[in-house]
């Protein structure tokens, strides 16, 4: 019944936008409504983009290649809503996905609910270089995971970002900036969220979230926040830097991933832990070529799970480390070539293999991350082996 009224309602918004049959002067991947007031006491962008994907995977065994594995799927398919609210200092942002990987994970933590909210933020800038966000948004965890899906170099992010990444949460952030000099620039976050992720109904099992980050920018800033996009599709005419740190800390976590993965249950209850997340990251872009690096590092108090009277209830906390190397040049016909090398090493209370992943992937910007086709192939090992071998192709649209 929800996802009929949900689709009946987008149906609706569709004909009240074709019928209008009125030009608008938004350009291509601005949105396609941009409304403010007349009073201009609120305005508000209201944006669309999908992603189409096509994976072929092959298992490898002894060196030889099974059976081709082929699928076919709207990756992401989103709306999103934007602007401010009384004054332009109280900004607010509405994302919602309605892909089946997008809405996927309802349960009885999420009220059995598909999980269609992704972002519901406001950004109050209350005070100068101060702004404080509240709602549902992405934590300020690796830059990898902060950069949108919208604007990824290659078609999807690494392993590390998938393993080890902090997502998004409730909570409240306070953001900060200021200049060291004329064009070194530092920015700041601190964030108390309630650390078991988004859309969660079922209140606060554990303790809360804590996570902060620093980023620091000695050449300036990017253009069009170009450290949070994919590629160097600006063409940085002087070197740009970021270098950022973030340190998460969430207090009696009651899931395996830090606010991610699955809840540690027991017979009483839920298993409860202290868990530590640190990344390190860089990006660097001049005159096409763009580098990101990050690494990742979890660590817990007590990472295997037990009963009150010490039985392994047979979860683990995913405690380890990864590595994450990306490199790419555009040429001037908006062709890109881009390549990642990715290490997963858990530790041994997990009993994981080493596992690492080699990528390749060539892009064509028909009109920036907005029109876009994109293709990789990876290659992976566990513990030296070959183990896998894909090869994806995506086209992106954005509204």
């Amino acid at each position: 019944m929800k996802l009929r009224n949900t689709l009946t309602a987008l149906a609706f918004l569709t004909l009240c936008i074709v019928n209008a049959q009125e030009t608008t002067e938004t350009k291509f991947g601005k949105g396609i409504l941009n409304v403010v007031a007349k009073d201009s006491s609120w305005s508000m962008k209201f944006a669309t983009r999908m992603q189409f994907l096509s994976t072929t995977g092959w298992d490898i065994n002894d060196g030889d290649f099974g059976k081709p594995e082929t699928n076919f799927l709207v990756r992401r398919a989103r709306l999103k809503f934007n602007g401010f609210a009384y004054s332009p200092k109280l900004k607010y942002k509405i994302e919602l996905g309605l892909s089946n990987r997008d809405i996927s994970g309802a349960s009885e933590f999420t009220n059995n609910a598909p999980r269609y909210i992704l972002d519901a933020v406001i950004k109050w800038n209350f005070y100068k270089n101060f702004t404080l966000w509240a709602g549902q948004t992405k934590l300020p965890g690796n830059v990898e995971r902060v950069i949108s899906s919208a604007n990824l170099q290659l078609v999807d992010r690494s392993r590390l970002n998938s393993r080890f990444n902090i997502d998004r949460d409730v909570g409240i952030q306070l953001r900060h900036h200021f200049k060291l000099s004329d064009k070194f620039l530092v920015r700041e976050v601190l964030a108390i969220s309630q650390g078991e992720g988004r859309n969660i109904t079922t209140g606060n099992l554990g303790g809360h979230q804590y996570t902060g980050r620093v980023e620091l920018l000695p050449f300036g800033k990017f253009k069009s926040k170009g450290d949070y996009k994919g590629g160097d599709l600006k063409r940085e005419q002087t070197p740009k830097l970021m270098l950022a740190a973030t340190y998460d800390f969430n207090a009696d976590a009651v899931k395996d991933r830090s606010n991610q993965g699955s809840y540690m249950e027991t017979s009483t209850g839920f298993y409860e832990t202290n868990i530590t997340t640190v990344f390190v990251d860089a990006v660097f872009k001049y005159k096409g070529f763009s580098f990101m690096g990050e690494f990742a590092d979890r660590e817990a108090d007590e990472a295997i799970a037990v009963e009150e009277d010490g039985t392994p209830t047979g979860d683990i906390v995913q405690v380890g480390n990864a590595i994450n190397l990306q490199a790419g040049y555009l040429f001037k016909n908006n062709w890109e070539v881009a390549g990642r090398y990715t290490n997963l090493n858990f530790d041994a209370v997990v009993d994981r293999a080493l596992e690492e992943q080699y990528t390749l992937g060539i892009s064509r910007y028909i009109a920036g991350h907005n029109l876009k086709v994109q293709s990789d192939i990876s290659y992976t090992t566990q513990d030296g082996d070959a183990s896998g071998f894909a090869y994806r192709l995506q086209f992106d649209i954005h509204f």
